[in-house]
């Protein structure tokens, strides 16, 4: 009939909805909205997780803005474009390794928690892809990229292709960051995979040691004319390759330009289609790892293993033992505590071995092992996540607080000690320094001594979450500024309280009585253990105090 309300069909439908159902609104836009909204409610939470959220910002563009001008002012010299090449290689490693590791808060990049919600993977890759833009580390990548560019193009049609070539390296570093965390997410989740969990971390190791000795190779100017070979090689790789096509056309090869961003756009696609595999690996199939969990004897079989169970003869008896062996047992069988360990080994071992090696390091650097290995004394709390609750009911005094504390750092000794002094000795061998020996072994106990009182206090000050439903992040969303403060800031404090030791060291050596350095042995252990349990006796009452808080803050993820 003629008399039908207008904007209506003949079937009742409403002009403009294609059979009664709503348009789905595109995904990409709320993902980004999801993201930006996850922040703002984690920065809300307290007045001090925003805080070291916004200084965690600052430094880190002020570290952007330095590089950006130092790229800048490399525009005509001789070596720009081998440093704006291999920057941009190791820019590249730096995505591929550190996530899996470091502090990443970011809820919208865990597929594992939409694994129930009905969504195809190609628009859920671009939506994921977008919303890893946003974030201080993209920011910081773009400023390093647009250094890079324009310290290399010369002519308009360099300016056109950077216009290009910026997005799409980023866009690469970022895929292939999300592309190898996606591959990983059962890696430390899984109960049978985390002896692979443990490889990965010692090959990630020995990755971020490769990205810290190509950087000192970038900054050492005598040596930037010998890398150019190794650049001539690199800008074939992308995503150093979208880079290297600017150079390209700033000297005129076009054709090897083209070539260049067709390299980097053909990795960017391979790495979308690799991380859409591992998506719908990762949504539709079981995960295999723990399908024989509930075999026959396994739990009787698996009891027998682990550190705890060896050294349980040798431990003290009442709390302090039970504390030991329950802390051993998590490096032991908890995946992420076994792969952090595991990392911290590996490049304890690597840094002062792989400088000795190459002729420039002392045997002070020996001291890296004990701060690698002195930074699992922070967030102790933390790595109990939901269950440190039971370890709360039976903290009631200061005097409980402080038990749990010094076991928690009597098992740490454990290993830490006789490491110290193996990588120091291992050291001095490779250099052939016997007589600096005692004196770089007095310094490594001083600073661990010191890095258990500050991380004793920062456990207590600054705790945070560890979530344990994704394998690549080690802080809850909105935590990542307070880790970091709470790492940083507690590692500052360490050197400090080791000054009074350096300082002695220094005096030494000006004063020619480098004949008693071997003083240094036993002043620095003594020192160490004393700082120790200085700051034990400190933390103690705050965490009796604070009990609620820290148990309401490593609760959260």
């Amino acid at each position: 009939m003629s008399g039908a309300p207008a904007g209506a069909t003949a079937g009742g439908v409403p002009s403009g909805v294609t059979g009664g159902v709503a348009p789905a609104p595109a995904l990409t836009p709320v993902f980004v909205r999801l993201k930006l909204a996850l922040l703002r409610n984690g920065l809300r939470q307290s007045s001090g997780r925003t805080a070291a959220y916004i200084a965690s910002v600052v430094v880190v563009l002020l570290l952007a803005a330095a590089q950006f001008l130092g790229l800048v002012l490399l525009r005509d010299t001789a070596h720009a474009d081998t440093v704006v090449v291999l920057l941009t290689a190791v820019l590249a490693l730096g995505w591929a390794v550190m996530p899996l590791f470091f502090p990443s808060g970011d809820e919208t990049l865990d597929p594992t928690r939409l694994v129930m919600l009905p969504l195809r993977p190609s628009p859920l890759v671009r939506a994921l892809l977008v919303a890893s833009l946003v974030g201080i580390g993209p920011l910081f990548t773009l400023c390093l990229l647009t250094g890079s560019a324009i310290a290399t193009a010369h002519g308009a049609g360099a300016v056109a292709v950077s216009v290009l070539a910026v997005p799409l390296a980023l866009l690469v570093c970022v895929a292939l960051a999300r592309a190898v965390a996606a591959a990983n997410i059962r890696l430390l989740t899984s109960r049978k995979g985390r002896d692979l969990a443990v490889l990965s971390g010692l090959v990630i190791a020995v990755g971020v040691q490769f990205v810290n000795f190509a950087a000192q190779r970038l900054g050492d100017a005598g040596g930037l004319g010998a890398l150019d070979p190794v650049a001539g090689a690199v800008r074939w790789l992308p995503p150093a390759s979208a880079l290297g096509a600017v150079g390209s056309v700033s000297e005129g090869a076009y054709g090897r330009a083209a070539a260049q961003l067709l390299l980097s756009a053909g990795a960017l696609a391979a790495l979308l289609y690799a991380w859409q595999r591992s998506l719908t690996k990762l949504m539709t199939a079981p995960d295999g790892s723990t399908l024989g969990a509930g075999q026959p004897g396994r739990k009787e079989a698996t009891a027998t293993r682990g550190p705890g169970r060896v050294l349980a003869g040798l431990f003290p008896e009442g709390r302090t033992a039970t504390v030991m062996k329950r802390s051993l047992r998590y490096v032991w069988r908890d995946p992420k505590t076994k792969a952090a360990w595991a990392t911290s080994l590996a490049i304890g071992l690597i840094v002062p071995l792989f400088n000795a090696l190459q002729g420039r390091g002392t045997i002070y650097f020996a001291c890296f092992a004990a701060g690698m290995l002195g930074i699992q004394m922070y967030n102790q709390f933390g790595q109990d996540t939901s269950a440190f609750w039971m370890v709360a009911l039976t903290i009631s005094s200061t005097r409980d607080a402080y038990l749990e504390l010094r076991a928690r750092a009597l098992a740490l000794l454990v290993v830490t000690l006789p490491y110290s002094a193996l990588v120091t000795v291992a050291t001095a061998a490779v250099l052939g320094n016997w007589g600096a020996l005692p004196e770089a072994l007095g310094l490594s106990f001083a600073l661990l001594g010191a890095m258990l009182a500050t991380g004793a206090v920062a456990s207590a000050r600054f705790p945070y979450s560890i979530p344990q439903d994704s394998g690549y992040k080690n802080v809850a969303p909105g935590q990542a500024g307070l880790a970091w403060i709470s790492i940083f800031g507690g590692m500052l404090g360490a050197a400090l309280l080791c000054a009074p030791v350096l300082a002695l060291t220094i005096w030494l050596h000006v004063s020619n009585l480098a004949d008693r350095s071997w003083l240094l042995l036993p002043v620095g252990t003594a020192y160490g253990a004393l700082i120790a349990l200085g700051g034990l006796r400190l933390a103690a009452p705050q965490t009796a105090r604070r009990l609620p808080e820290i148990l309401t803050a490593v609760s959260k993820g």
